[in-house]
């Protein structure tokens, strides 16, 4: 599933019930309008391996609501 393709009603539904951290929630928020993950490492100043933990919290939390 790409986040892009989620309607809005969707996104806010994930962003209500998954419980994210705040980095979490920045990524979410990035990856939701189709940012790269070198972009967001950039964005976020972190390094593209920490993107990459980011992303793959993000997708557990998703998948368990």
């Amino acid at each position: 599933m790409l986040l892009r393709d989620c309607t809005k009603s969707e996104l806010e539904h994930f962003r209500d019930n998954c419980n994210f951290t705040e980095s979490e929630m920045q990524y979410f928020n990035m990856k939701s309008k189709d940012w790269t993950n070198i972009k967001i490492s950039m964005e976020m100043n972190i390094s593209e391996q920490q993107v990459c933990r980011l992303a793959r919290r993000v997708k557990n939390k998703i998948n368990r609501v």
